[in-house]
């Protein structure tokens, strides 16, 4: 048995992070200020006495009484909607907040792992994106706030893990999809599903031609379980290989809906990425990953749980 802090643990991975350590028998610490989380996805949580729940900001300090064995850190606002509305609260948190995390990973013997992001890999010029692709990112774009949060959070974690010696990981996560996700986030799955669900027009931006590569939450919940007991510690693709159009996507959930939406389109955001896949070579050859379920399988869990936000 472990003890597990998780930054974060009230968004959409983090919380589905925390039942996987409790019901791997650890005790967990979710912590978490509630800017983009909600205490509604663990509340159902509270009762379990091997579960603690801290309201706090983790960019002012980080405090966790008694040992700790691991540290994810996941704090982040993570959909462009998010960052674009909070900015310096991104940066502050990817820089910061890690910072902060991983003073206290040193001080308590903790094995930390860093949430990190596609995102780092920008508007990519090699397809399929792996490792050890360094990226093409503007940096001072309005997506920038997020890349380069995350893009210094990986800086950071490897610095500490060389000049301290703390035991680090760093994921870097595809999109991914599952229940908890909020309704207005902005990310295309829920976007897509509101809009489908409320017989809405589907907003495709650009022509659809961009390409996305969708994971659902349990296998990239199972992902990062193994990549905090490994004993990797540069970045890991976790995600899901099946590249698929915006426009494909928007139709595959027109049908698993039955929703006679119409499909519209808008003008592409700034820098938003042409094609995004991972290549999980990585993952496969060190932790024996791969995701299991498949896009229409996740996509229709994702459909039953958005049924009832609608």
């Amino acid at each position: 048995m472990a003890r597990v802090l998780i930054t974060g643990g009230a968004g959409f991975i983090g919380s589905h992070l925390c039942e996987r350590f409790l019901d791997d028998g650890n005790d967990v610490i979710c912590m978490d200020n509630l800017l983009t989380g909600s205490r509604d996805n663990v509340a159902h949580l509270f009762e379990n006495p091997r579960f603690t729940f801290i309201q706090q900001d983790v960019t002012n300090y980080i405090w966790v009484k008694g040992p700790l064995d691991a540290i994810m850190h996941f704090a982040s606002p993570a959909s462009p909607v998010d960052y674009l509305e909070l900015p310096i609260q991104t940066l502050k948190v990817g820089s910061l907040g890690t910072h902060k995390a991983l003073g206290l990973a040193k001080e308590k013997g903790a094995r930390l792992l860093l949430a990190s992001t596609s995102e780092t890999y920008g508007d990519p010029l090699v397809h399929p994106q792996n490792e050890d692709y360094w990226g093409n990112v503007n940096p001072i774009g309005p997506r920038g706030v997020y890349d380069e949060a995350k893009r210094f959070a990986e800086a950071m974690t490897m610095a500490y893990h060389r000049t301290h010696g703390v035991q680090t990981r760093i994921v870097r996560i595809f999109n991914t999809h599952g229940p908890r996700m909020r309704l207005n986030d902005g990310r295309v799955v829920p976007n897509f599903i509101a809009q489908a669900l409320r017989g809405e027009p589907m907003t495709v931006y650009g022509d659809g031609s961009q390409t996305r590569s969708f994971c659902y939450v349990s296998d990239l919940v199972e992902g990062l379980v193994r990549l905090l007991g490994s004993d990797y510690p540069h970045p890991v693709n976790c995600g899901n290989p099946l590249e698929v159009s915006i426009l494909r996507f928007a139709e595959t959930i027109k049908k698993l809906t039955g929703s006679k939406s119409e499909i519209v389109f808008r003008p592409l955001p700034v820098d938003d990425p042409k094609v995004r896949q991972p290549d999980i070579t990585r993952a496969r050859s060190i932790l024996g990953w791969e995701p299991k379920v498949g896009l229409e399988e996740g996509l229709r869990k994702t459909i039953d749980y958005f049924r009832d936000k609608v």
